[in-house]
């Protein structure tokens, strides 16, 4: 009964069990200064220098990577900043991102090499953080990892992510997917040596039965994307790798030239992690919103409800069902959402049918192509100059919107294929 109350009395709410697009600011976000954090910038420090010890063995695996650095760039977008209204925007393109193709390549990579660091340190396969960590690479090191197991519970994104690395190292890996993953990432996988379990359910079901499998075998090693910080500490890393980019492009951030940074959200790991690494950062000078479908919005659901966990999109009257695969979660982290609550400015949820509007609007303007859940983020750009939520915050805030840089952050797309990419760039849904 409190939830139907929560729903019909909060204006946002309503509009979220409705299924329609709704801004929602967050009334609990404090000065960064009185926010009482769990942890905080030895262990995003810590996250850094294990993924600096690894760039020698990440370049050994992939080539393509360069330095060993898995980092994406960051690309003004000025004529998709013109058609949204934003003013000056930028893309963080970790679509782009080597090995995994998305976001994901930071956290889901970064927790398979913290775990395989610390299975060698005490294997003797390496004797010290000093040590030359392309060792692992070498026969003996591969058989050892050959019989153990790696499994995680995934929409897609996160399972590429787990599933390349850790077949890399040659671990037995193990993807559960859920049925809202697209046919071209199962396929991926299986094409680099990892193994797929598909479900009929959702999301949870995947999760739920991936780390039941996991925790009856003690040579597999299950990834928890609900409430892992290994992940959330690798995602966190790139806010100081930003701030040297946005440093490079002559972009201020200070209170004067305020950061806006749009995040899509799925069960929030990816998004609270790169959110607290800026709030360490740019403190109250940089605000982060996350953006979720109409129909799966559970951070904002678990934020603004205050349930976080103990409640999902079904139990508002939602569907959880979108074409934005890696969106597609029911129930959000408590862990992330509590992390958030504080430190969150607010949320946006947007339309399937605008996700590929947005899509064609960045490839027609800029060429660029990323996936339609990544599309996302630029719903928050548009409120950002639209909805009169977001005009009453910058008010409330102190906040000159016409000095704002705004970043939509896109989250995956480099490995779609070729003919996925047309499909989507035809397909029209109603908004």
């Amino acid at each position: 009964m409190e939830l139907k109350r929560m729903l019909a009395e909060d204006i946002a709410l309503a509009r979220l069990a409705a299924g329609v697009e709704t801004v929602w600011i967050n009334p609990g976000r404090v000065p960064f200064a009185r926010a009482e954090l769990p942890f905080g910038r030895d262990a995003v420090a810590d996250a850094a220098a294990r993924l600096e010890r690894f760039a020698p063995l990440i370049r050994t695996l992939f080539p393509e990577t360069g330095d060993g650095i898995i980092e994406s760039p960051l690309t003004e977008i000025p004529a998709m900043g013109s058609r949204l209204g934003c003013g000056r925007l930028f893309l963080k393109r970790d679509s782009d991102l080597a090995v995994a193709g998305s976001v994901k390549a930071r956290g889901g990579i970064y927790e398979v090499l913290k775990h395989s660091e610390t299975l060698a340190l005490e294997a003797g396969l390496l004797t010290g953080y000093h040590d030359d960590y392309t060792r692992l690479a070498a026969p003996d090191a591969r058989a050892f990892f050959a019989r153990r197991k790696v499994q995680v519970g995934s929409t897609g994104n996160l399972g590429v992510s787990i599933g390349i690395m850790s077949a890399a190292l040659g671990y037995q890996a193990v993807v559960h997917m859920s049925a809202d993953a697209k046919q071209w990432k199962k396929d991926y996988l299986r094409a680099h040596g990892v193994t797929v379990v598909e479900y009929a359910g959702d999301y949870g079901r995947a999760v739920e039965q991936g780390r039941a499998e996991s925790d009856a075998d003690p040579m597999s090693y299950f990834v928890d994307d609900e409430n892992s910080k290994d992940l959330f500490f690798g995602y966190a890393v790139a806010a100081d790798r930003l701030a040297r980019q946005l440093a490079a492009a002559n972009v201020a951030v200070d209170g004067g030239h305020p950061l806006f940074v749009y995040i899509p959200c799925g069960v929030g790991g990816a998004p609270g992690g790169i959110a607290f690494g800026l709030k360490l950062l740019y403190g109250d000078n940089v605000h982060v919103f996350f953006v979720e479908p109409t129909q799966a919005p559970c951070m904002l659901l678990g934020l603004a409800t205050g349930l976080h966990n103990a409640v999902c999109v079904q139990d508002a009257g939602l569907t959880g069902l979108t074409h934005a695969d890696g969106l597609a979660v029911g129930r959000p982290s408590g862990f992330v959402g509590r992390l958030m609550a504080p430190l969150l400015s607010g949320e946006m949820t947007v339309a399937d049918g605008r996700l590929y509007d947005y899509l064609r609007a960045l490839w027609d303007s800029q060429g660029i192509f990323i996936e339609p859940s990544a599309c996302a983020a630029f719903q928050g750009a548009a409120a950002a100059v639209t909805a009169p939520e977001m005009a009453d915050y910058a008010r409330e805030n102190g906040l000159d919107i016409t000095q704002v840089t705004h970043i939509a952050w896109a989250t995956g797309g480099a490995l779609v294929p070729q003919e996925q990419r047309q499909a989507f760039l035809q397909t029209v849904l109603p908004v």
